[in-house]
């Protein structure tokens, strides 16, 4: 094996040398920095600002109530048709349509037992969604009527509460059909809302009011 020249050692030296010259001149065009000069970091858009803030009650209800759904919707669907075995539709169901002090103390205290919807008898067993604030069940109760049935109202915060103060007076346990024909069969208590009404997003209260 012969041994490398002197003269290919040199070569390459200077090779280095231009090299390191030219990457060093370089200076900007081969740094990285994640942050460059006048680089203004954008602010985040949170859920306020994807929305109006100032509109209609039933759509400030309803956009709120989608959010509470979500948990619902493992069961009921997403569009709330249920699951045709186990799980009942709130899409078509006349308990979600009908009587509203029916259908509150359904979602506050969970169902046992048979229950006829649309046609069908569902015999499971629903758990309770309380403990709810006023506005969070007026605010799903107002989604799954106007969502998936078109209702066309709103449940206000003021029979959202009357009907939490029912629940409250009512013994701790899952709810069933015979309780609800003979004790819950009528609209909630308290001063409908026009739906058109218009509100602030955040506190629901009329926005002339603020």
């Amino acid at each position: 094996m012969e041994p490398v020249s002197l003269w290919v050692f040199l070569a390459s030296a200077i090779v280095l040398l231009i090299g390191g010259g030219v990457l060093g001149a370089g200076g900007k065009l081969f740094s990285y920095n994640p942050h460059p000069e006048g680089y203004t970091r954008p602010d985040f858009a949170s859920d306020a600002d994807t929305g109006p803030t100032i509109g209609p009650i039933v759509e400030a209800l309803t956009k709120r109530g989608k959010n509470i759904y979500a948990k619902c919707s493992g069961c009921h669907g997403s569009t709330g048709s249920g699951d045709g075995n186990q799980y009942p539709p709130l899409a078509g169901s006349e308990w979600v349509t009908g009587n509203t002090a029916r259908l509150a103390q359904i979602i506050l205290n969970g169902l046992s037992g048979p229950i006829d919807v649309a046609g069908k008898t569902y015999n499971g067993n629903m758990p309770a969604q309380a403990p709810l604030t006023a506005a969070e069940l007026a605010a799903v109760m107002t989604y799954i009527r106007n969502e998936f049935n078109d209702v066309g109202d709103v449940v206000s915060v003021e029979q959202a509460a009357s009907a939490i103060k029912v629940y409250e007076g009512r013994p701790q346990g899952a709810i069933t059909v015979k309780e609800l024909d003979a004790d819950h069969n009528q609209m909630l208590e308290g001063e409908a809302v026009d739906p058109s009404t218009s509100v602030n997003f955040e506190t629901l209260q009329p926005a002339a009011a603020e």
